[in-house]
């Protein structure tokens, strides 16, 4: 059961990520299969010029526990709020947030936000959002946590819905223009984000 704690964290100066149970998180999901990912599920938040950006926004079970400390980010950093979402999985608590702070919600690609950059992966269906002051890269699914404190490409079986027939190797050679990209935070969606020394975890998983 996920209980409450400090939820909301501050990495860099107006840099925020928080964790919550992913709704559909089987706990016997055959490794490596198209559900096999860590319950709890990153967040970001990040203060720009324009007001706060919320991206791949998930609120917790109870969404009590986590509205005063949204608030506080809202009453700091707005009052405009901006909803991205780096892949259409990622929706998730839009409806609720859009209600609640009359906010806007965009697509990552569609990203229109001061300070916040997206990075379109071809035939992926997924837009990371670059953010150049924290430099901190927010992927969706096509880049998580490899549980030893890097970052790794997502499994084989997660590309299988995708038309353009995507395999792994070709996810990398997508990605690899991110290594152009000074990297120090990575902000995964599933599993540990890397909070130093980003740009070697990438390009140990992009080799």
């Amino acid at each position: 059961m996920w209980e409450h704690r400090a939820v909301i964290a501050e990495l860099r100066p107006g840099l925020y990520r928080w964790t919550g149970p992913h709704p559909a998180w089987t706990p016997d999901a055959e490794p490596g299969g198209p559900l096999d990912w860590p319950e709890l599920v990153g967040s970001v938040a990040v203060a720009t010029e324009a007001g706060l950006v919320l991206v791949d926004a998930q609120l917790p079970p109870d969404p009590e526990a986590i509205w005063p400390e949204l608030d506080e980010l809202v009453a700091a950093h707005g009052p405009a709020v901006t909803l991205l979402t780096t892949m259409r999985f990622h929706r998730r608590s839009w409806r609720q947030l859009v209600d609640r702070y009359s906010a806007r919600h965009r697509k990552g690609r569609d990203a229109d936000v001061p300070g916040v950059e997206p990075f379109v992966v071809p035939d992926a269906d997924e837009a990371m959002l670059w953010l150049p002051g924290p430099r901190a890269l927010v992927p969706g699914d096509r880049l998580i946590g490899d549980g030893a404190g890097g970052v790794r490409v997502c499994p084989a079986s997660w590309l299988d819905y995708l038309p353009a027939g995507l395999d792994v190797d070709g996810l990398k050679e997508r990605l690899r223009p991110l290594l152009d990209l000074p990297v120090e935070l990575v902000l995964v969606t599933h599993g540990e984000p890397v909070l130093e020394d980003g740009h070697a975890a990438l390009s140990k998983a992009l080799a």
